[in-house]
């Protein structure tokens, strides 16, 4: 059977992300998670929708796709197809012609699971490698400590301190109150936890959104940012040794992150908080 590129539709995306969750596992290489997909719900399902593919063979979904902007497509594969050389030659085909709708800009970028033979194929085809990102993972089956802060978990009624943080936490944020309701009313959300620290004068100070995959499965810190102005005193440790905690408490197996490399505090801050480092990774590019 050929391999065929489809995007899932507002209806089709429950079996996207459930797909994707049966797909992780302890120990695979840096992933799409079920986690990234319910972090871009915040623009709403039918932008989700839009922005993912699928490709899939006699109905079995083998790879799944996530356009996180124009011009990045974050790639996953199943992992028993990731040396499929009929796959990977199409997704090769796909990603290279702006015809098929994948990838549109003028230079392109695709992040793809370490070791899958597509990477290899986007070498030889004349792609390059860009700047090197950090994973961490937290194995979560020993006890996590307290965080040293008062942690909330926030609901509806107060979106508006999670959104406000993340403003506070990323220039350029345009994460609003209406964004965080519709993250919420996704379906990844259904496992998800969003967090808030607060410090000894009731200032909230550092937020993360936390994914769980399913019990027994890696469970995803996106994002984590603390408040501008509460910088250098240890509440992104906090937040962070929480949101391990969090996943714990939903069953995850670990606690998995991504940072770039250039980020040296980032790194700092998650392995202050027993993440331990994985060798770097890095997206693949295509000039004009």
């Amino acid at each position: 059977m050929a391999i065929v590129l489809r995007e899932p539709g507002v209806d089709g995306l429950s079996k996207v992300v459930s797909v994707l969750r049966e797909w992780q596992y302890d120990g695979a290489p840096m992933q799409l998670h079920p986690g990234d997909l319910g972090w871009f719900w915040r623009f709403g399902a039918k932008a989700t929708a839009a922005a993912v593919r699928t490709w899939s063979r006699d109905g079995q979904i083998l790879a799944v796709g996530l356009l996180d902007r124009p011009e990045l497509l974050r790639l996953t594969i199943a992992r028993d197809a990731q040396q499929d050389e009929e796959l990977a030659r199409q997704l090769v085909e796909d990603m290279t012609d702006p015809e098929r709708g994948v990838l549109i800009a003028k230079k392109v970028y695709v992040e793809a699971p370490a070791g899958a033979l597509v990477q290899d194929l986007l070498f030889k085809d004349g792609w390059n490698t860009d700047e090197p990102w950090t994973p961490l993972r937290r194995d979560l089956t020993e006890p996590v400590k307290e965080p040293g802060v008062r942690i909330e978990v926030i609901g509806p009624e107060q979106a508006h301190v999670r959104t406000a943080l993340q403003r506070a936490s990323f220039d350029g944020s345009t994460f609003a109150d209406e964004r965080w309701h519709a993250m919420a009313a996704g379906s990844p959300y259904a496992d998800a936890r969003c967090l808030v620290a607060y410090d000894d004068q009731g200032n909230a100070v550092a937020a993360v959104t936390v994914w769980s995959a399913g019990p027994g499965k890696p469970g995803l810190l996106e994002p984590m940012g603390v408040h501008r102005e509460h910088r250098g005193r240890g509440y992104g440790g906090a937040i962070t040794v929480a949101a391990a905690a969090a996943l714990q408490e939903l069953g995850s197996s670990s606690a998995i992150v991504c940072t770039p490399s250039s980020n040296v505090g980032a790194v700092a801050t998650y392995k202050s908080a027993g993440f331990r480092q994985l060798p770097e990774i890095r997206d693949l590019y295509r000039d004009a």
